[in-house]
This record gives structure tokens, C-alpha cells and sequence, in this order.
């Protein structure tokens, strides 16, 4: 049965928050290790900001605020390409993780 369109819309809005979850915890690991912030206007962020927490925070509401836009106008399309964009962020932030630490698995 197909899902609804509504449906498959708000299914992306959710999957875009837990893709931000991710790619704050992955991105607080690397800054825990004194691993440098690879993206550019992140990093302008965490040096302007008074903490790397705040820093990154402010910058998840405001791609959460771009998710929800996107979500109250059905703009599903954009909707899964932010997903594609974040779930390759945190695939290499993960890598880069397990190669920082040679962690075997």
C-alpha cells in the first residue's frame, strides 16, 4: 500500500533530525579529541561562538528550521536531498573516526 504523501514528508522531516543527532555527536567526538572541524563555515561558528556546544546548537535549529519549511511545504524532494547531504556528513565523520583511532572492527 502506498504511503501517504504527508506521510512520507513528515518520515523525512524525521529522518533528518536523527541525521542532525548524529552529525552533532559525531561532530562533538571529533572536538572532544582535538580533531579541527572540517567544514569551513562550522568552524567560523565554533570561533565566533562563546562554546563549541552553543556553536553547534544554534546551527542545528537553524538547518532544523530549513527541514521544517521544507516539510510544512511538501518539498520532498529537497527534504530527501538534505538527507542525502547529511547521511554522507556522518558516514565520513564516522569513518574518519574509525580511522583516527584505527578502531577494528
Amino acid at each position: 500500500m502506498p504511503q501517504a504523501a504527508g506521510d512520507l514528508t513528515t518520515n523525512l522531516l524525521i529522518q533528518f533530525t536523527y541525521l542532525q543527532v548524529l552529525d552533532l555527536l559525531t561532530t562533538l567526538a571529533f572536538l572532544a579529541h582535538g580533531i579541527q572541524e572540517g567544514n569551513p563555515v562550522v568552524r567560523l561558528v565554533l570561533g565566533l561562538a562563546p562554546s563549541p556546544l552553543g556553536g553547534l546548537l544554534g546551527l542545528k535549529a537553524l538547518a532544523l528550521a530549513l527541514a521544517i519549511y521544507c516539510w510544512q511545504r511538501r518539498r520532498r524532494r529537497l527534504l530527501a536531498r538534505m538527507n542525502l547531504v547529511f547521511a554522507a556528513v556522518v558516514v565520513w565523520n564516522l569513518v574518519a573516526l574509525v580511522l583516527r583511532f584505527r578502531i577494528v572492527i
